[in-house]
């Protein structure tokens, strides 16, 4: 590197740090006092590693067997997860007169309690896989879900994250589903709740709200927003409903907005592509949106308008 360029990076270096001293919340520059994003997205693999034994091996091991990967794992992610716990657990208030060393020890035991979900968290997979290959026929195995579906992957990442929001773990849950957002394009908010056999087709654009609750049985297709009617309240609307209900046995198609936290999908209820809701569908409906007349263009400039012929293609899969 030249002495002109040493000059220039010496200068730029001088500003940054002068634009540091500002005063500003983005200022603050006390390093490792925060949860780290990597070591977070490192959890969560070791985590989808004990979660399903047989298909994410740790390369790592030579000699690989049930009982010590098992072991070896778990004892990491109790190391790992608890040391970033205690780093979030500064953001609460009623954490923020303790020590170090007490904040460590309570994230030892959040830990530990996380833990012992493990089984609760595979019983549900299980559910949703079976939702899973059972819903797309594109499916050739079970195993190709597990390696490879997005859908499957987010489930997985909210039910972690979503047991840890029962335990009061602050921040975490949202960083852990925000990886599975920027993996998969799917943004499940960790405080949702979900039942059991929950599928998710192709995923990409689907945004599921921190007060939504969702049923047994439900099956949800790309681009579809279970939201909110409006945050223009700000933090004025944290811990109110905001987001909508969908019952048992529902089944919501492409592009579909619901929203609102009265809103209410009754069992059974099948809604149709690009469908917009803010209000509530009894039990058993079949919402549609009225079909758009399309034109074909000829080469003599002719127009002929089409219409679509099947009213009744979102009934069925």
């Amino acid at each position: 590197m030249d002495l002109m360029m040493e000059r220039q990076i010496r200068v730029i270096t001088d500003m940054v740090l002068a634009d540091y001293g500002k005063g500003r919340y983005i200022d603050k520059a006390k390093a490792f006092t925060r949860p780290d994003k990597l070591v977070v997205e490192d959890v969560l693999e070791k985590l989808q590693k004990l979660i399903y034994p047989a298909f994410f091996k740790a390369q790592s091991y030579r000699y690989y067997t049930i009982e010590n990967s098992t072991s070896t794992l778990i004892e990491d992610v109790l190391f790992n997860l608890s040391r970033q716990i205690s780093l979030t657990l500064r953001y609460c208030d009623m954490y923020t007169d303790w020590d170090d060393a007490k904040l460590q020890e309570k994230a030892e035991q959040l830990s530990m309690a996380f833990l012992q979900k493990i089984p609760l968290i595979r019983e549900y997979l299980e559910t949703d896989l079976q939702a899973e290959f059972d819903g797309d026929p594109a499916a050739q195995s079970k195993d190709m879900i597990i390696i490879s579906y997005p859908g499957l992957f987010a489930i997985m990442v909210y039910r972690i994250a979503h047991e840890l929001v029962l335990l009061g773990v602050p921040m975490l849950p949202r960083m852990m589903t925000e990886i599975a957002h920027s993996k998969t394009g799917i943004d499940i908010n960790p405080g949702a709740t979900i039942g059991k056999y929950f599928f998710i087709d192709h995923g990409t654009g689907i945004v599921i709200g921190e007060t939504t609750q969702i049923g047994d049985n439900v099956k949800i297709y790309q681009g579809v927003t279970l939201g909110a009617l409006s945050t223009r309240k700000g933090q004025k609307l944290a811990g109110r409903k905001r987001h909508p209900t969908i019952e048992d046995n529902v089944t919501i198609y492409s592009g579909a907005s619901i929203l609102g936290g009265e809103t209410v999908i009754g069992t059974g209820a099948v809604i149709g592509a690009n469908a917009f809701i803010t209000s509530s569908i009894p039990a058993g409906a079949k919402v549609s949106i009225k079909n758009q007349e399309y034109s074909v263009r000829y080469d003599d400039g002719f127009e002929k308008p089409k219409e679509l012929a099947d009213t009744s293609w979102f009934y069925v899969i």
